[in-house]
């Protein structure tokens, strides 16, 4: 695959969609057009989005351009860590090895469950009065 100045990956999480622009650069990290500190808020976040990078020592080799929409913003954090990593695999094929082993590439399907009738919500009951 040739390789281009911005690489491009899909990412999903819950109910968030992240389109991810990988360029090489200085890691800078930009989400919807705003810092990602401003952004997240949480430094926790910061560490799941920075998450595939710090695996490939690569962090810091690498301007990220997302954009996210749908979801919270724990779910749009994750999105972008697995469009982080799915973009890594267009700069270079031989780091599937080392993401897939570090779960990278993996998309976490667990959502949110539906809310089933006769219950209050997925899975509590309505108050139950003995008397």
């Amino acid at each position: 695959m040739p390789v281009t100045t911005q690489n491009y990956g899909t990412g999903r999480r819950k109910n968030a969609i992240a389109r991810v622009w990988l360029s090489p650069g200085e890691g800078k990290i930009t989400i919807n057009n705003r810092d990602m500190k401003e952004y997240l808020g949480r430094p926790i976040l910061e560490i799941v989005v920075k998450s595939p990078l710090v695996h490939l020592q690569l962090d810091g080799r690498y301007d990220v351009k997302a954009f996210c929409k749908g979801g919270g913003i724990s779910g749009q954090a994750g999105a972008i860590k697995l469009g982080i990593a799915r973009a890594l695999l267009t700069f270079d094929e031989d780091l599937r090895k080392e993401l897939r082993a570090g779960g990278y590439l993996t998309r976490d399907p667990r959502v949110k469950e539906r809310k089933k009738y006769g219950r209050k919500k997925a899975r509590r009951g309505f108050q139950f009065v003995k008397r």
